[in-house]
């Protein structure tokens, strides 16, 4: 390895180890426990679809952040950083915008708990975050070289991808109200908005790939997409018709084509980045 190859900080890799071991926290209540909401979670989520789609949300990041922080090299951890900044400030925010909502006058000892550790982790992590990230960026070295770019085709999905999810991310967080009826199953302003954080923070990912445009630095990525893609087709066949779901809607058939895309993606992307990362090994 070349010295001067700039070296994800010890602080960033411990804080992404910490940030992974949380959403898997997170993403283990939502996915599993769906239809206890009310007790095992920060707020009441009347359609179990939504929880378990927050869910797969998690157990996704779950992956990316896990496998950035065992990368040595910063150009291959990079991945997950600005897309979780993101997502935790956007949560934050909603949080407060809908305080009212969160279990804060439970009496069950196990609701109130998670209700604070969630205000608690979206206050602290995106100062804690942020200021790591800034001494990252400042530590010695330089970036290393574009080894395998990404063919132009693939770049255009991603692009695709990534705008279509943060135009309707920064939609459903702007103005819930209005455009919660383009999502395929019903919303309250607050999932509506909860969903948005979370079209942001994949569609960031997306466009941060066709950035780094490099097979071996989005292996992560690729492989949290291929989970996040699985799990929400499992959630289909679990909820096949929560919250008014209509499979003979248009906008069902436009998520689940989402899913597929998502899915696909990441199990092209994720056999790309093997490859190339093998042969670069040899």
């Amino acid at each position: 390895m070349d010295n001067q190859t700039k070296l994800t900080t010890f602080a960033q890799r411990r804080l992404l180890y910490v940030a992974s071991g949380l959403v898997l926290i997170m993403g283990v209540i939502l996915f599993f426990l769906s239809d206890h909401t009310e007790t095992f979670f920060s707020w009441t989520i009347g359609v179990p679809l939504t929880a378990a789609f927050l869910g797969s949300g998690y157990l996704a990041s779950f992956v990316l952040e896990f496998l950035a922080a065992r990368e040595a090299l910063w150009v291959r951890s990079r991945i997950a950083v600005p897309a979780v900044l993101s997502f935790t400030s956007l949560t934050f925010i909603v949080t407060m915008i809908h305080l009212d909502k969160f279990h804060l006058d439970s009496d069950n000892p196990i609701t109130i708990t998670i209700t604070w550790a969630w205000i608690l982790v979206y206050a602290l992590v995106p100062i804690i975050m942020s200021i790591i990230y800034i001494q990252q960026l400042r530590s010695a070295g330089d970036p290393s070289p574009v080894i395998a770019p990404l063919p132009v085709w693939f770049k255009g999905v991603l692009i695709g991808l990534g705008g279509l999810m943060m135009l309707l991310g920064i939609g459903f967080l702007i103005m819930p109200t209005e455009l919660m009826s383009l999502w395929a199953w019903d919303q309250t302003a607050l999932t509506a908005r909860a969903i948005g954080a979370w079209l942001v923070g994949i569609g960031m990912t997306a466009v941060h790939c066709v950035l780094e445009n490099d097979w071996t630095r989005i292996q992560s990525v690729m492989i949290a997409y291929v989970l996040f893609g699985g799990l929400q087709l499992i959630n289909l066949l679990r909820y096949p018709d929560a919250g008014g779901l209509d499979w003979s809607a248009l906008n069902t058939w436009i998520y689940f084509g989402f899913v597929i895309v998502i899915l696909l993606a990441g199990l092209y992307g994720t056999w790309q980045s093997k490859k190339h990362l093998s042969a670069q090994n040899q």
